[in-house]
């Protein structure tokens, strides 16, 4: 079972991407966050295989939050999903050791980007 940990600052977002995970019979959404310093105590709590960041969240931002992740939880796999996706922020996740990234506004991509994940490939949706 992959554990899945989901970090956004809106509840409807979360719920959202929450219902499209617990679609795939393999995966299980094992924790959410409100905000970006949320994501960093529950990874090191939680140990997801895989993390779904957003950008602009209250207090710490997904690419902290991404660097400190990455430090406590070196093997989970990091997916940036921000409404502001640009060719700037995708190199700034990737300098965070985030492994992908998905605009909201295509988030039916999320289930391939975390497929690529979880084969070792990275996930930068084509539409930046």
């Amino acid at each position: 079972m992959t554990r899945i940990l989901i970090a956004d600052d809106s509840q409807t977002v979360r719920e959202g991407i929450r219902n499209l995970l617990n679609q795939h019979r393999d995966w299980e959404v094992c924790g959410e966050a409100i905000d970006g310093q949320d994501a960093i105590q529950k990874s090191g709590q939680l140990a997801p295989d895989v993390i779904v960041l957003d950008f602009c969240m209250p207090g710490v931002n997904g690419i902290e939050a991404a660097r400190r992740i990455s430090e406590i939880c070196p093997s989970a796999s990091l997916l940036l999903c921000s409404m502001f996706l640009d060719s700037q922020l995708v190199r700034l996740a990737r300098n965070a050791g985030m492994a992908g990234a998905i605009s909201k506004s295509n988030v039916g991509k999320i289930v391939s980007g975390i497929e690529a994940l979880l084969h070792g490939e990275e996930f930068f949706a084509n539409q930046i």
